[in-house]
């Protein structure tokens, strides 16, 4: 698969133009975004910033505070609910669409399946959630096909532990979660989603949850007890099944870790018969078992979270060195182009926040690596390319350099680019308007240029240890190249101008297939009004670079002929 560009959507904030942002504010206060504001003007928008896929996320109907009853949606207790909207992965019926973006309630699914038609048309592809390692408290489907039973309809209860049974329980015991649910009552108790096997989860568990069995004793040493296969794993294939003839191309795993590979290996492949050319993408944490997921578990493509994201903010935010690249993108040998990169997502704190950065373009020289060090996938969080601070209080969510997902919201930054519905960003700021053409210029290069999508890397930065020209603690550096296009990048992490000089060793230009000693004209693919003056690479001279602070440059080298 070629490289791709996935731009991530809430779509509960996305489409949202009510600007009265009201702390705690209901659906009513502070409006929603729905299916329908996903436009053709939109989506055309977001096809011409240079996104290729849309991962519509909360998607699924989920618990919330808001009333829908007098639709036939049961009600969910207020207790057990993260803030009014609802947290989107404490899913109430797998088999339905979140009803808060909706026009029309009642047919809610015809919108979201005309929204999946729209996004095609636009030229793009629609990823969703699958939230496979958890439920709601109150899991109920309304809008389950006939035949179809209900997790934990057919459970026995007294069983703490059965691979029959689609939840784990605490027999005999109440849930007494340690802060005040309003009266909620779960007896036999339910384990919590994140491995907790407690009738007393606390407020820092995800108490709104509850997990789905496998057939993994967590109780007895992690037994796995899969022949036969559990009932789980048959209710979840129907599922995506339900959403593959829904006509999405990609599903993102939540928390794919949390459930057994082999369970990924035996679903994925009957999926993929159905339709070939859909994506999965796992959260997954633990490196170790990134190898496992891709070649056991079949994911086609996994987070970058802890290698990749966390070394580059650690960079920009606490002066660790560039040159540990290197070992990042070593340490994936052959499965680097399997990995999502990204510098946001709706769970890590924004770039611009207080928590981070504080501005948008600190981030650039980690963005351009993030981007172009492999032909990997990369993912733009809603707002990022605004310079979204993410820290606002909106309710549940304090002041903590996210954009809530559990609140309804309206997100300026957003509100100014989308203009009531015009979606042509005339009401931003200048620097928001710079930063979203840095954003959609690299887009274009990253998709453009072969070198990037196809093409092989060599990372210069071993050769320039002890180069009192090149700063491997502020500075990075590598070619990438397809057949003969060429492209120079370097990145400069520090807070000043840097006049950088590289040295290229005779090994680059053997591995790179390419002439030592010839002359080379350069292009700045970020700035094409650049000029630049004709340098010879060879390994016996430097090729010099004048970069600014915070930032980088693609140059695109191209051959001349100097006579003399």
């Amino acid at each position: 698969m070629s490289k791709f560009i996935i731009y991530q959507v809430l779509p509960r904030l996305f489409g949202n133009f009510n600007s009265t942002r009201k702390y705690n504010g209901t659906i009513k206060d502070n409006g929603c975004g729905k299916f329908n504001s996903f436009t053709p003007k939109a989506l055309n928008a977001i096809k011409e910033f240079g996104a290729t896929h849309i991962w519509y996320t909360g998607v699924l109907e989920h618990a919330t505070k808001t009333d829908y009853t007098r639709f036939g949606i049961l009600r969910d207790h207020p207790g057990i609910i993260k803030g009014n909207a609802g947290s989107p992965y404490a899913i109430k019926d797998f088999y339905d669409v979140d009803p808060d973006l909706a026009e029309d309630v009642p047919n809610r699914m015809a919108e979201f399946e005309a929204l999946i038609q729209r996004t095609h048309d636009a030229g793009l592809k629609a990823i969703i959630d699958f939230v496979p390692n958890h439920t709601a408290r109150q899991y109920h489907s309304d809008s389950k096909p006939k035949g179809v039973k209900d997790l934990g309809e057919s459970d026995n209860p007294e069983w703490a532990f059965s691979p029959l049974n689609n939840y784990y329980y605490i027999p005999g015991k109440k849930l007494q979660p340690q802060f005040n649910t309003e009266g909620y009552t779960e007896f036999p108790a339910k384990a919590t989603g994140n491995d907790q096997f407690t009738a007393k989860p606390t407020e820092f568990d995800w108490y709104e949850t509850v997990k789905l069995n496998y057939g993994v004793n967590y109780l007895e040493g992690h037994q796995k007890q899969f022949d036969p296969i559990p009932n789980t794993w048959y209710q979840m294939l129907d599922i995506l099944i339900f959403w593959t003839n829904k006509n999405v191309d990609g599903f993102r795993c939540d928390m794919a870790e949390m459930v057994p590979v082999e369970f990924w290996g035996w679903v994925i492949p009957q999926i993929k018969k159905l339709n070939p050319e859909i994506i999965f993408i796992a959260e997954v944490y633990n490196p170790a078992e990134y190898r496992n997921y891709i070649c056991n578990g079949k994911f086609d493509f996994l987070y970058d979270k802890v290698g990749m994201y966390d070394l580059l903010r650690n960079i920009i935010s606490r002066n660790h060195a560039a040159r540990n690249i290197t070992d990042a993108w070593q340490s994936l040998n052959g499965i680097s182009e399997n990995m999502l990169h990204f510098m946001e997502n709706h769970d890590e704190q924004r770039i611009a926040s207080g928590f981070f950065c504080g501005n948008g373009v600190y981030a650039i020289p980690a963005v351009i690596v993030s981007f172009t060090l492999t032909a990997a996938p990369y993912m733009i969080y809603m707002g990022q390319e605004l310079g979204e601070q993410g820290m606002d209080m909106e309710g549940f969510s304090g002041v903590d350099g996210k954009t809530s997902i559990f609140d309804y919201w309206g997100i300026k930054s957003i509100q100014n680019w989308a203009n009531n519905g015009e979606f042509d960003g005339l009401n931003l700021n200048d620097d928001a308007k710079e930063l979203r053409n840095f954003y959609q210029k690299l887009n274009k290069i990253s998709l453009t240029e072969k070198a990037i999508s196809q093409g092989v890397m060599y990372d210069l930065v071993f050769a320039n240890f002890g180069n009192q020209k090149f700063n491997s603690h502020e500075h990075f550096a590598y070619f990438r190249k397809y057949k003969n296009e060429i492209l120079l990048i370097v990145v400069n992490f520090h807070d000043k101008e840097a006049d950088i000089e590289i040295i290229i060793p005779s090994e680059a230009f053997q591995y790179l297939n390419m002439n030592e000693y010839d002359f080379y004209g350069s292009t700045n693919l970020l700035n094409e009004s650049e000029e630049f003056p004709i340098q010879r690479l060879s390994s016996k001279n430097t090729y010099r670079v004048l970069v600014p602070a915070w930032n980088g440059k693609i140059l695109k080298l191209k051959k001349k002929n100097v006579v003399g």
